[in-house]
């Protein structure tokens, strides 16, 4: 008589909405030889009818079998069964009983998105999804969903989240202030079997209002930088640009020819500049210029002197005073201002007079001669 095989132990189901899972635990040291494993399912009230089980999984050597393609009723209640198979040797079977309405866990939101309207917040929620895609709302009527959010200025860590349940899709968050940035978590909840989803991840977003007058200055203010960079300046980069190239090619100074027909080709009619080597036959001489101002004979007009004897008056009368250039620049014409000082009722100055003012004229030029000199040599 052959011995009989152990059952299964620990029957689990692994379930999300409308995805369920059977699992259990076998010990490999019962038996030596391969064994397999036989999974059935019937709906609760044919118990009582001995219908025929319906097969899942059949001589699998996994320790697992999923359900989610039998098309269970999500309200309906079903028993499972699972017995092991070794050398035509069978073992008891191990029956589970499951309902997914009651059993099955509700999974959270697939997607939220969020987006501002004036000062709040507009959260779009996507109903849990089935195994085929399709809205869990068709199996849980009364499913809905819990808003937690938060402000990040008044509370980072979220320890002290306002609460607001809605079944829409789209709930509005109310009690929020303009920019503001809040962060939102979401959870599915199904209060007749007492089932609750995990959280989505966080979600920020900053609420908006009425653009303050400081912002629209400093956008004036990046709009106008942007502007002169991608504009203006290029824009005057290529002017100073063709006005370096036409100071250079078509200079508004035209040299001297005597200079031009060193720089230029040597061939007829050719205006363009050619450079100076070592090889050219003209010999590059240079020296030092130097510019040296014209110089100006000054007339200076003796006046008379105030009082002098009138037996004076006429061996001077015919006097006049002129000194060459080259020794002091100053001249005293004939018949001019020394004729008037002698005519009539002035009397012309002595000869020790005269010298005085000589000496402080010619003082004085060799002063500005020396100015006009240091002035040249320093341009």
């Amino acid at each position: 008589m052959l011995a009989e095989l152990p059952q299964p132990q620990n029957l689990t189901l692994l379930t999300l909405n409308t995805q369920y899972v059977l699992t259990w635990d076998w010990d490999q040291t019962t038996t030596g030889n391969a064994v397999t494993f036989t999974v059935e399912y019937m709906a609760k009230y044919k118990m009582k009818m001995k219908k025929d089980w319906s097969l899942v999984c059949d001589r699998t050597t996994h320790t697992r079998c999923d359900f989610t393609g039998s098309n269970l009723t999500y309200i309906g209640t079903y028993m499972l069964r699972v017995r092991a198979s070794a050398d035509g040797v069978n073992s008891h079977w191990v029956c589970i009983e499951f309902c997914p309405d009651k059993n099955a866990l509700l999974g959270p939101p697939p997607r939220v998105e969020l987006a501002p309207a004036g000062n709040q917040l507009n959260v779009t929620i996507s109903d849990p999804l089935t195994s085929t895609q399709g809205s869990m709302k068709k199996h849980v009527i009364s499913l809905y969903y819990r808003i937690l959010y938060w402000s990040l200025s008044d509370d980072p860590q979220g320890l002290k989240p306002k609460v607001v349940d809605s079944s829409n899709n789209l709930v509005m968050l109310p009690e929020q202030e303009a920019w503001t940035w809040y962060c939102v978590i979401i959870q599915s909840r199904y209060d007749y079997y007492n089932k609750t989803s995990g959280y989505t991840e966080p979600q920020c977003m900053q609420t908006e209002g009425d653009t303050p007058y400081g912002q629209i200055f400093l956008y004036f203010l990046v709009s106008m930088v942007v502007c002169f960079l991608l504009v203006l300046l290029p824009s005057y980069a290529f002017f100073r640009f063709y006005r370096v190239l036409k100071n250079t090619f078509y200079p508004s100074i035209q040299l001297p020819a005597h200079i031009q027909e060193y720089l230029c080709d040597s061939s007829p009619g050719s205006d363009m500049p050619r450079l100076l080597t070592a090889d050219s036959e003209a010999e590059l001489c240079c020296d030092k210029l130097t510019i040296c101002p014209e110089v100006v004979l000054l007339e200076i007009h003796l006046p008379p002197p105030l009082t002098a004897p009138p037996s004076e008056l006429e061996q001077d009368s015919g006097r006049h005073i002129r000194q060459d250039s080259g020794d002091s620049g100053i001249h005293s014409t004939e018949g001019g201002s020394a004729q008037q000082g002698c005519s009539g009722r002035e009397p012309i100055r002595t000869d020790q007079e005269v010298d005085s003012w000589q000496t402080l004229a010619q003082v004085k030029m060799e002063e500005m001669g020396r100015d006009v000199i240091m002035k040249v040599q320093y341009f």
